[in-house]
């Protein structure tokens, strides 16, 4: 049964490392911090009417177990999933057994880094992928939710 908020809220998960955003290598991930872009976006998810919660984690169980608590109850899914974008067929397992729609962001451009960046798991269970956009690309992933409730 789906629930009756689910059209008003929007999830946002960010993988391994990026609690380090605004310290962690400024010259490819910038110097917004990831509380100063949860804030950014859920003040323009609130604006539009929308709820957005925020998840970060180091650990892939944890963000498969918040994907199946809170996922059900979701319109969206936006997540920037860090280094297991590459390699992690659970939280690709998870995304596709709750069935929400996934927009995955990575911050830098990932086919132009390291070879082992090229690969990305999660892409064939997510209706987009942004890449290459710095932080606008979360924003990027939100306003295609808002313009597709």
């Amino acid at each position: 049964m789906i629930a009756k908020d689910r059209m008003s809220k929007i999830l946002l998960i960010n993988g391994p490392n990026l609690n380090l955003l605004g310290r962690r290598r400024p010259e490819i991930y910038g110097t917004t911090t990831l509380k100063q872009l949860e804030a950014l976006l859920t003040q323009a998810a609130e604006a539009a009417g929308y709820k957005l919660v925020v998840f970060q984690s180091n650990h892939e169980g944890a963000i498969i177990d918040f994907i199946h608590s809170e996922a059900p109850t979701a319109n969206g899914l936006i997540i920037n999933p860090g280094a297991l974008g590459h390699y992690s067929y659970a939280i690709r397992d998870a995304i596709e057994a709750v069935g929400v729609r996934t927009i995955e962001v990575h911050i830098s451009d990932v086919h132009v880094r390291e070879e082992f960046r090229h690969v990305l798991v999660l892409t064939p269970v997510c209706v987009q992928q942004i890449i290459g956009q710095g932080i606008e690309g979360y924003h990027t992933a939100l306003r295609w939710f808002l313009d597709h409730p």
